[in-house]
């Protein structure tokens, strides 16, 4: 009961703190807002004297921020999913194949159908399920330890990687600012962009959480989840759907964002638990809260230039998929010694 009450206290503090992230990332940037001229604007108040920052506000800074936290949750809502279908504290969306074939989803929708934004999610889903649905029969195929996932993972991401460079070879203006999409960013985020995608990562989130129970069961291993009368193929290959789709349809507008699918997971275990009622909510906030502060990071820290976030990620999330790689190899080398 005390650890339940731990949990809901954490969730809350940390719902708190994406709320505070929130408000800095509309204040802060090259230009400091107070935060009552961001109100203003947000309401519609904002005075003739105002007026540019309202469009600061409206146009830039709100759109940025939605999309980070929509961007951000998704992305760790995805990684969780993974993480327990596969029972592989190593997979994530960036590592075995739904990212790159999301984004490789996307080349080909803006090649075939350049302006169709609304058909950008569903092309990325396609994308990221086809990616990862060839990671899992490769990793079988060859074994299914861990690391062969992850291996396999990173194989199959170079392919789909070279597939989006095939199309952007055939029909260079298929992305605009590739670059910036490749390494992932929210500079040229807006509503219209967030708004295709949101009618996605809301409902799937939403269902996720209904799923909470499913989730748990599944966790304890395919042979007890089967004895206890879960349909464990169904299960799996629905909340891989869902994965998929959520991965997708981030970076149908954030670009290739890596790392938050794995890093925001495991912080979350180790915070709230890991119970999915609780895993996956705390996951989101994390989420959210992670790439708000890393987008706002690549903001201020060399003001007036700007970082794109995806470079910051990196730069946090590459030593901990390092830390969490040779310490499941550990795990395993001692699991075989006699």
């Amino acid at each position: 009961m005390r650890r339940s009450g731990q949990g809901a206290a954490r969730l809350a503090g940390l719902a708190a703190a994406v709320l505070c992230a929130a408000v800095l990332s509309l204040c802060l940037g090259a230009r400091q807002l107070a935060p009552g001229t961001v109100l203003r604007a947000l309401l519609g108040a904002a005075g003739e004297a105002e007026r540019a920052a309202a469009d600061i506000v409206r146009l830039v800074r709100l759109p940025r921020t939605a999309g980070g936290l929509l961007a951000g949750a998704a992305l760790a809502a995805s990684g969780t999913v993974i993480q327990t279908v596969l029972a592989n504290p190593l997979a994530a969306p960036n590592i075995i194949g739904i990212n790159s074939g999301a984004g490789l989803g996307v080349a080909i929708c803006c090649a075939l159908a350049p302006g169709a934004a609304v058909l950008t999610p569903p092309a990325a889903f396609l994308g990221a399920f086809g990616g990862v649905s060839l990671v899992l029969a490769l990793s079988r195929r060859a074994g299914a330890s861990r690391i062969t996932l992850v291996l396999a993972g990173v194989a199959v991401s170079g392919m789909l990687s070279a597939g989006v460079d095939l199309v952007l070879t055939l029909v260079p203006d298929a992305l605009v600012g590739y670059s910036d999409f490749r390494i992932g960013g929210l500079a040229q985020v807006s509503m219209q962009k967030i708004a295709p995608a949101a009618w996605v990562i809301v409902p799937c989130l939403a269902v996720l959480l209904l799923l909470a129970g499913e989730m748990d069961v599944l966790a304890l291993g395919e042979d007890l989840a089967h004895s206890l009368g879960l349909r464990v193929r169904a299960v799996s290959l629905l909340l891989l759907a869902l994965a998929a789709a959520l991965a997708g349809a981030a970076v149908s507008f954030a670009g290739l964002l890596g790392f938050v699918g794995l890093v925001a997971p495991q912080i979350a275990r180790r915070l709230v638990g890991g119970g999915a009622r609780r895993l996956l909510p705390g996951a989101m906030l994390l989420g959210a809260l992670l790439l708000t502060l890393c987008d706002l990071a690549a903001r201020v820290l060399f003001a007036p230039f700007e970082l794109p976030v995806g470079i910051v990620l990196s730069l946090a999330g590459g030593p901990f998929f390092l830390w969490l790689l040779f310490r499941q190899r550990h795990r395993e080398t001692a699991a075989e010694r006699p």
